[in-house]
């Protein structure tokens, strides 16, 4: 680390609170200084490269520095930089609102703009029970969810994540609900078996408790920060038919899945069903600026049509819709029409999963799996601290991994070529033996 780098690492522990991260380990390691990045590529100040494998917290789909959202974002400024979204309006929200509406399964015409992925669950959870309760039924004010399930750290997105490390030290505030079996097989357990029995207790719990359940909420195909536990569409196809026959609301959370992390634009599409409310972000600006989104259908914008200011969906923030925001979605969603990228995903991904094959060779690893541009697998024996052993590990190799728990991921932009994927392939094998 040059001179320069180790200084700003050193003011970081100083000035610096950062997320999800014990401080004091900082001590003896200190957080890695970022000079500037390229393409798939981290830069510190020596100029050394680190493959950026997690997308920054799997935000980046085009890369850095990538020309085309740097130009939309430049032209947006010399117009309009931010106004406030009550009682004005502006042209970059109101065409993202409807190219979303365009892209997303049937029906969910009405946009509501946020700044990150956890005040969408927020956003998606008061607007489902405020909806019940408009219509008088407000008993129904528990949200159900899965086992293993993450939705974000704020506390209503906390009340529906079910990960012990972030909810115990915050359970006096949440709200308990119900949590359901993951239909993703763990261990080695049978896939269709464990899709079974989720659904299963899905049924029983709508049969008996559908008048207390304002939503159940979701992760599509995938709960990320569970372990990147993986199932098969059939799951959603059945819980939107149950919750829909139940008359619960059926919250789609694709902060992470959405914008072809999957092999579709959003993962719903695989089984051709349509939620009540998609909650997006990460992605959404193709990790440029904080913005969410949370879809929703006329009957539930409806049930807030009214006269009076109090029947109104009373939530707000002031950067609802910022402008710069949206112009980077606007390009983001540009790329994916204007380069046939859930197309060449699709290709990658198969790409992918041949380079990815020497990992199943390896003795430690089990569980080898992929859903579209998302692969992951679990060490075993890690032992204690793993994660920060292999992060490490892999940092040194130049490559950057977060592992969670004994699981490591691969979720890097979509410009990887081949060469840097099977790059961190080599580097991934080496770092396993090193941690």
């Amino acid at each position: 680390m040059t001179v320069e780098g180790a200084d700003w690492a050193r003011r970081s522990l100083r000035a610096l609170w950062h997320p999800c991260t014990q401080m004091k380990l900082h001590e003896d390691d200190p957080p890695l200084a970022i000079a500037r990045a390229a393409g798939p590529w981290l830069y510190d100040f020596a100029g050394r490269g680190y493959l950026d494998a997690v997308a920054s917290w799997w935000v980046n789909l085009f890369g850095h520095a990538n020309p085309r959202i740097d130009a939309a974002i430049a032209a947006q400024m010399r117009e309009l930089s931010h106004v406030m979204l009550a009682g004005f309006t502006h042209r970059p929200a109101v065409m993202l609102a409807e190219r979303l509406a365009a892209l997303a399964p049937p029906g969910l015409g009405h946009a509501f703009f946020a700044s990150d992925g956890a005040s969408a669950t927020e956003i998606a959870l008061k607007m489902s029970f405020h909806c019940w309760s408009r219509r008088g039924q407000r008993a129904k004010s528990r949200f159900a969810r899965l086992g293993g399930g993450y939705h974000g750290e704020t506390v209503g997105a906390l009340g529906v994540t079910d990960v012990a490390l972030f909810r115990e030290a915050y359970a006096p505030l949440l709200h308990e609900g119900p949590v359901l079996p993951s239909p993703a097989a763990r261990d080695g357990a049978d896939p269709e078996a464990a899709l079974d029995v989720a659904l299963a207790a899905l049924e029983a719990l709508l049969e008996r408790s559908a008048g207390e359940l304002a939503a159940l909420i979701v992760e599509p195909l995938v709960q990320g920060a569970g372990g990147m536990a993986m199932y098969a569409p059939r799951y959603l196809a059945r819980a939107r038919e149950l919750t829909a026959r139940h008359d619960v609301h059926l919250i789609a959370d694709e902060i992470m899945t959405g914008f072809g992390r999957t092999g579709t634009m959003f993962a719903c599409e695989q089984a051709a069903i349509a939620p009540d409310f998609l909650c997006l972000s990460k992605g959404i600006t193709g990790g440029y600026l904080p913005l969410s989104c949370v879809l929703t259908t006329d009957r539930v914008f409806d049930t807030f049509y009214a006269d009076g200011v109090a029947q109104a969906f009373l939530h707000s923030h002031s950067y609802t819709g910022n402008a710069l925001a949206c112009a980077a979605a606007l390009a983001v969603l540009d790329i994916f029409e204007h380069d046939g990228v859930i197309a060449a995903n699709r290709e990658r991904a198969s790409r992918w999963r041949m380079l990815a094959r020497p990992l199943a060779d390896h003795p430690r690893v089990r569980g080898l799996r992929q859903c579209g541009m998302i692969i992951a697998f679990e060490v075993g024996a890690a032992g204690p601290r793993f994660a920060r052993r292999f992060a490490s590990a892999a940092l040194a190799r130049g490559i950057v991994l977060r592992p969670i728990g004994d699981t490591v991921y691969f979720m890097p932009p979509y410009t990887v070529t081949d060469d840097e994927f099977a790059f961190l392939v080599e580097r991934t094998l080496l770092a396993i033996d090193a941690a």
